[in-house]
């Protein structure tokens, strides 16, 4: 019975000594984990932030308040409201999204035939209150200038796969 304990010791201290050198191995290696927020990982072209309505380079906003986003929206989250122009075509006066019913699904997006309404790159925003996730107009158009160059940038490296 001696020979079965001498196995089982040597056993015991193989397996230490393996599950040792896989702990080492490991240790070792770069971490797979990154140090958000100082670190981030890339971003698809397809990622879906922030939204954000975009402008013509004029400065004019592309909206022409056909309003097939409103129509499309499954949560029922856009509100839009127009008035034709002295030169006859309509534009928005009103144009709200509420974030809190939004479900981030890019009907909106997929169904503007100007590009108009976009889902942002942006990730990061958190608010206090409820109220601050009701977005306007100008919170969109603002949302839109600041990130026009990933925003085309982004609609650029999709546009073969739409």
């Amino acid at each position: 019975m001696a020979w079965l304990d001498r196995t089982a010791r040597t056993i015991f201290l193989w397996d230490f000594v393996m599950g040792f050198a896989v702990a080492m191995k490991y240790f070792f290696r770069p971490k797979a984990t990154l140090n958000y927020p100082f670190e981030r990982s890339a971003l698809s072209p397809r990622f879906r932030g922030e939204h954000a309505l975009r402008r013509y380079a004029s400065g004019e906003e592309r909206c022409i308040a056909c309003k097939l986003c409103e129509a499309v929206c499954p949560a029922q989250a856009i509100t839009i409201e127009a008035e034709p122009r002295e030169d006859g075509s309509r534009r928005t006066t009103r144009y709200d999204i509420d974030m809190v019913k939004c479900i981030y699904c890019g009907l909106c997006q997929e169904a503007c035939p100007v590009d108009a309404i976009v889902e942002g790159p942006n990730l990061d925003f958190s608010v206090e209150t409820r109220e601050e996730l009701y977005y306007d107009k100008a919170r969109l158009l603002a949302n839109g200038d600041r990130w026009e160059r990933e925003i085309a940038k982004n609609l650029e490296l999709d546009a073969p796969y739409r």
